[in-house]
């Protein structure tokens, strides 16, 4: 109990770290982007009153430890800003994309937990065999196809040649579960890469647990076959597969800029990718802040679970 007390000390304190870390990274990066956010924001004829104007509205004018301050003060309390074209608090940009966002994570981790699990184990009970070789080869092939690739030949298959399927979520506004429909495809093509690489993962911990002598222990002792790889080899196959779950989970949650632009999904990729064009610096700012934090924390839930399931790999992301 005490080295788990320890491990989650030290595992808090660097998350804590890592954290104060991304939002010096973030502020930094945004400050080096090239060009001037206040010229771009005047318009293609800037005059040099109405720049001014807006640098000081921006408060450009001042030190950037000034602003670095304030802004991570704001942070500490919830504020993320106010965006430099609508005038909207940043928040509320987090808060109109995070719906969609989370929608599309949620269905496609709901679909991979088991089909991933439930492939791997497959794949191992049958080692060798023609439903293992089936199972690799499958998988390797769909993991080597971008999102982009997959997400165009879905959509011409299934939308535009049979019509079974909307093409897009245009005039569905964020509600998409009033058109279940809208979501197969994208759902489909996050699900693709994330189940092919769990399996692979799991599979490969599988071969190796079921080869082990405490399975090989178990069996002898008359434990079921079925028990043992459940409730023997799974846990310990499940420790690398935590961390690729919890990278999974992280990119899905920041946004997949490729599947929702391809599909026209207002989530949080989307809002990113008009920050970026309009140069619109505090949204970019605390999109990069959540997704950052997202990750860390995602990875320190991992690395607990991880070593709850395996206490002696000392497992670390």
């Amino acid at each position: 109990m005490s080295g788990l007390r320890s491990f989650v000390a030290r595992r808090l304190l660097l998350g804590v770290l890592q954290i104060v870390a991304v939002v010096l990274l973030v502020f930094a990066l945004t400050e080096a982007l090239p060009g001037d956010a206040a010229v771009a924001l005047a318009g293609d004829q800037p005059d040099p009153a109405r720049v001014e104007a807006i640098r000081t509205a921006m408060e450009l004018d001042r030190p950037a430890w000034e602003r670095l301050v304030d802004w991570a003060a704001g942070l500490l309390h919830g504020d993320f800003g106010t965006s430099l074209t609508s005038g909207r608090p940043v928040g509320q940009y987090l808060a109109d994309g995070l719906g969609p966002t989370l929608l599309l994570a949620a269905l496609t981790v709901a679909l991979l937990v088991p089909a991933g699990l439930g492939l791997s184990v497959l794949a191992a009970r049958y080692e060798g065999r023609a439903v293992d070789r089936v199972i690799s080869s499958v998988t390797l092939a769909v993991y080597a196809v971008p999102e982009f690739a997959l997400g165009v030949l879905l959509v011409t298959v299934f939308a535009l040649r049979l019509g079974w399927l909307p093409p897009t979520a245009v005039g569905h506004g964020t509600d998409l579960l009033a058109q279940p429909g809208v979501l197969v495809l994208p759902v489909l093509v996050l699900l693709a890469r994330p189940v092919c690489s769990l399996v692979r993962l799991v599979r490969a911990g599988m071969i190796d647990a079921l080869a082990s002598p405490y399975v090989a222990q178990a069996l002898r002792y008359g434990v079921p076959g079925v028990r043992a790889r459940f409730l023997h080899a799974l846990p310990h196959a499940l420790v690398p597969a935590v961390q690729q779950l919890a990278r999974t989970i992280d990119w899905l949650l920041c946004g997949v800029v490729v599947v929702e632009t391809l599909f026209v999904i207002p989530g949080l990729g989307t809002v990113l990718l008009g920050a970026v064009g309009e140069r619109d610096i505090p949204v970019v700012q605390g999109l990069a802040v959540v997704f950052g934090v997202v990750t860390v924390v995602l990875n320190l839930g991992a690395d607990l679970v991880a070593h709850r399931l395996a206490p002696r790999a000392g497992v670390a992301a």
